[in-house]
C-alpha cells in the first residue's frame, strides 16, 4: 500500500508542484517578465505564505484521508475503493485540488513567475473540465446513490458554511 501511495504522490503532486514549475522557471528565468523572489516584507511574500499555509496542510490531509479511509490514492489509475466524506470533504467536494491550486498560487507569488501563473491557469482549466466530465461521472458509477446525494448537498468548489453530515 505504501508503494502505491508513493507512486501517486510522485506522479501527481510532485510533478504539478515541483518538477513542472522548476522546469518553467529554468526555461523562462531570463525573460523580461521573470522577477526575483518576493522579499520578506512584501505583500506578495505574505500572501504566498498564507496560501502555502492553507494549501499544504489541506493537500496532505486530503491525500491521507484517501489513503487511510478510502483505501486508495488520488491517482486516477488507483482511486479510493471506499467513498470518503470526512474532514474537508464535508464542506467541499474538491478540497485536494483547492490545496494544490493554493500551493501553485503561492509559488507564483513567491517566485514572481508569469510562467508558473500560466501553469496555474492550465491546471485550473484542466480540473474545471476534467472533474465534472470525467471524475464525477466515474464516482457516480462507482458509489451510486451515496455519491449522488453527496453531490447534491456539497458544492464542487466553494465550501459550505457548515459541514454536511449526511442524511
Amino acid at each position: 500500500m505504501l508503494w502505491r501511495w508513493m507512486k501517486a504522490i510522485i506522479a501527481l503532486p510532485v510533478m504539478v508542484l515541483v518538477v513542472i514549475p522548476f522546469v518553467l522557471v529554468i526555461i523562462f528565468q531570463t525573460l523580461p517578465w521573470s522577477s526575483p523572489l518576493a522579499s520578506p516584507g512584501s505583500l506578495a511574500f505574505w500572501l504566498a505564505l498564507g496560501l502555502a499555509a492553507y494549501g499544504l496542510p489541506l493537500a496532505i490531509w486530503t491525500v491521507s484521508l484517501f489513503w487511510r479511509y478510502g483505501e486508495g490514492t488520488a491517482a486516477p489509475w488507483d482511486p479510493p475503493q471506499r467513498f470518503v466524506v470526512r474532514g474537508p470533504y464535508r464542506f467541499v467536494r474538491n478540497p485536494m485540488i483547492s490545496g494544490v491550486l493554493a500551493l501553485l498560487a503561492a509559488e507564483t507569488l513567491m517566485l514572481g513567475s508569469l510562467s508558473i501563473l500560466c501553469w496555474l491557469m492550465v491546471a485550473l482549466l484542466v480540473n474545471v473540465i476534467y472533474i465534472p466530465s470525467v471524475e464525477e461521472r466515474g464516482l457516480a458509477k462507482r458509489f451510486g446513490k451515496p455519491y449522488l446525494t453527496y453531490k447534491k448537498n456539497v458544492p464542487r468548489w466553494l465550501p459550505r458554511f457548515r459541514p454536511w453530515m449526511g442524511e
